[in-house]
C-alpha cells in the first residue's frame, strides 16, 4: 500500500476502512456504524465517506443496503480473487496460512501453465532463462527474475485467464519472494531449476517441463514451511 500521505481522501478512508475490517475492530458480520457517526470518528465528509464505501462494496468487502445498516462480509467465503491486492497490502494481517495456500495454488497451476508456454513460445522462456547465470547473487534479483518468468509463463500458455489470476497474485509474491530468496539454499536450488528447465525446454519435452516445475513449487512449499 502506497503512503497514506499519498493517498487521495477517499483512498486514504479506504484504507482506514479495511484496516479496521482486517484487525477486527469491525469483523465480517459486523454492522459499521451509520453514515453521519462515521464519517464524523474519521474526520471526513460523507460524500468521500460514500465514495469510500462504493469502492469497498464493488471488492465485496461490504454490503451496502438502502435504509439498513452497511453490513461486512466475510471476505474470506465472499470475496473474489481481486481481494488478493488489498490483502496482500496489509502483511501485518495477512494470516500465515495464506502464503502455504497460495503457494498450493501455484503448485496446481504453474506446472501445466509452464507446460503449456513451452510449447507455444519456447524461444521466450529461453530467452529470459538465458539471463540467469547474470544474475547477482541477492534475494532481490532473484525475486525479480522468478516473477518475471512466471508472468512470461502465464502471459505465453495461450490462455489470458491465466496471466489475470497470475497477476492477482504479485502483490503477495512480492510480498513473500525477498524473504524465500534471501536463503543461500533457496538462491542455489532455483539455479538448478532454470538450468533444468531451459535444457527441457530446448529438448521440447513438455512432460518434463511440467515435472519440474511441479518439483520446484513442491519443494518451495517445504522450505517455505521449513523458514516458519
Amino acid at each position: 500500500m502506497k503512503s497514506t500521505q499519498l493517498l487521495r481522501p477517499a483512498q486514504h478512508t479506504e484504507y482506514q476502512l479495511l484496516t479496521s475490517i482486517l484487525n477486527g475492530t469491525h469483523p465480517p458480520g459486523s454492522a459499521l456504524p451509520n453514515e453521519r457517526s462515521l464519517a464524523m470518528h474519521l474526520g471526513i465528509t460523507r460524500p468521500t465517506l460514500r465514495e469510500a464505501l462504493q469502492r469497498m462494496a464493488r471488492e465485496g468487502w461490504i454490503t451496502i443496503q438502502h435504509g439498513k445498516a452497511t453490513m461486512v462480509n466475510d471476505y474470506a467465503l465472499d470475496g473474489g480473487m481481486g481481494m488478493l491486492t488489498t490483502l496482500s497490502a496489509h502483511p501485518e494481517f495477512l494470516p500465515a496460512a495464506y502464503i502455504l495456500h497460495f503457494l498450493e495454488v501455484r503448485l496446481v497451476l504453474l506446472p501445466e501453465v509452464a507446460g503449456m508456454a513451452a510449447e507455444k513460445a519456447p524461444e521466450t522462456l529461453l530467452r529470459h532463462l538465458s539471463r540467469h547465470e547474470q544474475l547477482n547473487d541477492d534475494k532481490e534479483s532473484f525475486a525479480e527474475f522468478d516473477w518475471q518468468l512466471q508472468l512470461l509463463m502465464a502471459t505465453h500458455s495461450g490462455n489470458p485467464i491465466f496471466r489475470l489470476i497470475v497477476n492477482d497474485f504479485s502483490q503477495l509474491f512480492k510480498t513473500m519472494a525477498p524473504a524465500y530468496f534471501a536463503m543461500d539454499d533457496a538462491r542455489r536450488a532455483s539455479t538448478g531449476y532454470y538450468q533444468a528447465l531451459s535444457r527441457f525446454i530446448t529438448g521440447n519435452d513438455r512432460e518434463k517441463v511440467v515435472a519440474i516445475v511441479r518439483s520446484a513449487m513442491r519443494d518451495a512449499m517445504v522450505r517455505w514451511k521449513q523458514m516458519k
